[in-house]
């Protein structure tokens, strides 16, 4: 009877719950561990460029996985609200780990007096977030929304979730909105767009931890999704979850300095636009685990749990990693604003605006799924040609 407590704290040889992490019969994504050796080969030793950046792109999609996994194993053993913090916090951890390389590749940039490759770096930052709010919004609960509808006539989810992240979308719209405005209309706007960026970074993190104190501790009644954990069980030890956790960040670190090195390349040797590459390609490759999870849930009428991922994982982009970009650039002298050009700013307020309507009345179908997709393509052929 002594045994079980370190059988179920991790097996017989203390590591058996994170062998069974590491299963491709666990995940199909898996067996995408195998681009993380090609990565390291084409970027490190043999200076490929396409080739690196194709590997490390999708090298990012099964460590992506894994980090979800640990932090959900480590929710398990914790409270709800540490748990719900750590989900937020990594949830988006790919697309926040690039961005940061980027910025410190531009601050590099500019140390050595390359401005151009500078303005790639911090067009590549700015039009990977956007992507990433426009992958979930659209593409993500488009998906979640068609799939749900054709095993379910009719889907129901959480109003108080579609308020909170409908009013906090919104809001990170206008901080995009007003420098935009302010750089086309004023005739010399000079450091004024860098200042107003500055001012509205610091007021939407501060929104943001409102917002997690309203989720997470006074109002944690009107956010209780159907997908919660409370009748299962941990699959690895907390030790075990804190070293893939830990493992599986530090590659995605890696491979997100392969992919931000070798991106000029690739899109010179491919004839893709840089800004095609942030806004879809990014996006779609390092939130593809997110969105599988999304999409699954939602055929077993767990639309709150999928809503929250989707909508809730573009809410923490807009109010959290794109002002804390905004911030860090700030401290390491790169000029990282708000100002992420007119078309990019006009597409995330119509994928916001069609959001909201559809999911106004808190139900949807397959059809209300197909306008998402719908929009989705046709922004992403905009972006291709633009």
């Amino acid at each position: 009877m002594e045994s079980e407590p370190a059988v179920s704290e991790g097996g017989d040889n203390g590591w058996s719950g994170l062998t069974r992490a590491l299963d491709p019969r666990q995940s199909k994504l898996n067996l995408m561990l195998l681009f993380v050796p090609l990565a390291i080969y084409f970027g490190v030793f043999a200076h490929n460029g396409p080739l690196a950046f194709a590997t490390s792109m999708a090298a990012i999609m099964p460590l992506a996985y894994l980090m979800g996994r640990a932090t959900e194993e480590i929710a398990l053993k914790t409270s709800q609200s540490i748990g719900g913090l750590l989900n937020a916090t990594f949830g988006n951890a790919a697309e926040m780990i690039i961005a940061l390389i980027a910025v410190l590749a531009a601050a590099t940039a500019l140390k050595e007096g390359d401005s151009e490759r500078a303005k790639t770096m911090i067009h590549l930052v700015q039009a990977s977030l956007i992507g990433s709010i426009l992958g979930n919004l659209l593409l993500v609960l488009g998906l979640a929304f068609v799939w749900g509808g054709v095993h379910h006539k009719v889907q129901t989810f959480s109003g108080a979730q579609v308020g909170a992240n409908g009013s906090l979308l919104l809001l990170a719209v206008i901080a995009l909105i007003l420098p935009t405005a302010y750089d086309f209309t004023h005739p010399s706007p000079g450091e004024a767009v860098e200042t107003l960026s500055h001012v509205t970074a610091l007021v939407l993190l501060l929104l943001y931890g409102l917002f997690m104190l309203f989720q997470l501790r006074t109002h944690t009644e009107l956010f209780a999704t159907d997908g919660t954990h409370q009748d299962e069980e941990p699959t690895m030890s907390q030790k075990e979850a804190m070293v893939l956790l830990l493992v599986s960040t530090a590659f995605v670190a890696w491979m997100a300095e392969i992919l931000v090195f070798s991106i000029e390349e690739a899109a010179v040797e491919w004839g893709i636009p840089h800004l095609f590459i942030g806004v879809i390609l990014l996006p779609l490759f390092g939130n593809a685990a997110e969105h599988f999870t999304a999409v699954t849930v939602a055929a077993k009428d767990k639309m709150d749990l999928s809503f929250s991922i989707a909508v809730g994982s573009s809410t923490q982009i807009a109010v959290f990693v794109a002002p804390l970009m905004v911030i860090i650039a700030w401290a390491v002298g790169v000029p990282l604003t708000f100002q992420f050009g007119l078309f990019e700013t006009v597409a995330t307020f119509l994928a916001v605006l069609i959001t909201n309507a559809i999911a106004a009345d808190g139900k949807s179908n397959w059809l209300e799924g197909a306008m998402l997709l719908g929009t989705y393509v046709i922004l992403g052929c905009a972006f291709f040609l633009y």
